[in-house]
């Protein structure tokens, strides 16, 4: 990336678009109101944000990519990004004209509030760009309507309630977007289930290699690599399929194997830690017991 635009605050991006910055911490652009030179983004290859950004997308051909997969999602696919996240522009259509809505607020607005110290808990802000989410009709329509709530706080004169109603309508937004994003884990059912059933697969040829040995024990991060995942969207998508967390998922297995694997009186315990990617064969022997509720000894002689 040759020239990256830093927006780090919510002024910055306002400027950009050539729309009036009502309060300094929080802004909502309205794409039907910019004109083409707040447009242009040439001399930009990609944009660093240092506050918070929720962009809902409502413009015909505009390719997304969801879990890693394709999707042509023209209209209502809402995009989260976090402080510190870089997005490159890239794949656009040359005459495509955005549509819909920006909403940026900055991290000094929650500062004092409840949502401040619950924000790290909406994880698609952690997800990457192409983990979007596809809004329905109806879905759509509340988002709007939050949306134009803010927009009234904006144009109200500042007094003492308005930083209580303006967070408390960016909360309640983000709360809806949680259970929409909540009906999509349900929709995509099917590209839920083909990614577990990959994972699973994955999982086996691990313990079955020599990249224990390698590269130690399998972290989330392994596998949500090979799905074309971010780690904190595939450990949803394992939590809301099968209860657990991706890293208890993997535990479970990793276990699995190793009692089949103390079975095997030529190996000690040491030896059967080493292959399943423990530095030290005391932690391996804590976890079995922790999980079993014998050491993997005494689970040897038991059986």
């Amino acid at each position: 990336m040759k020239n990256v635009l830093h927006i780090d605050t919510v002024g910055d991006y306002l400027n950009l678009r050539k729309q009036e910055v009502l309060h300094p911490l929080v802004g909502i652009v309205d794409f039907e109101d910019v004109n083409k030179e707040g447009y242009e983004n040439k001399d930009y290859d990609a944009f660093h944000y240092n506050c918070y950004a929720v962009f809902l997308k409502d413009a015909k051909g505009c390719k997304m990519h969801y879990g890693g997969k394709p999707y042509d999602y023209d209209e209502g696919t809402l995009v989260f990004i976090a402080p510190d996240q870089t997005i490159e522009l890239s794949g656009f259509d040359p005459n495509y004209v955005p549509k819909g809505y920006a909403m940026l607020f900055h991290p000094d607005l929650l500062i004092g509030t409840e949502l401040g110290k619950k924000l790290h808990y909406y994880s698609f802000f952690s997800y990457s760009s192409n983990e979007a989410l596809h809004l329905s009709a109806k879905e759509r329509k509340v988002i709007l309507s939050l949306l134009e709530k803010i927009q009234f706080e904006l144009e109200q004169n500042l007094d003492k309630h308005s930083k209580k109603l303006i967070v408390a309508n960016i909360e309640l937004f983000l709360d809806y977007c949680t259970r929409f994003y909540d009906r999509q884990f349900i929709t995509r059912e099917v590209e839920n289930i083909g990614s577990l059933e990959k994972f699973d697969d994955l999982l086996s040829q691990y313990f079955s290699s020599d990249k224990p040995q390698k590269h130690g024990t399998p972290t989330v991060g392994y596998f949500a690599d090979r799905l074309h995942l971010s780690s904190n969207y595939f450990g949803d998508l394992v939590k809301k399929e099968t209860g657990k967390s991706a890293q208890e998922y993997i535990q479970n297995k990793l276990i699995e194997v190793a009692k089949e694997r103390v079975f095997d009186p030529s190996k000690s315990v040491s030896e059967i830690a080493y292959e399943l990617g423990f530095k030290y064969p005391q932690h391996f022997t804590r976890l079995f017991k922790q999980r079993v509720g014998h050491s993997p000894s005494e689970f040897r002689s038991l059986n």
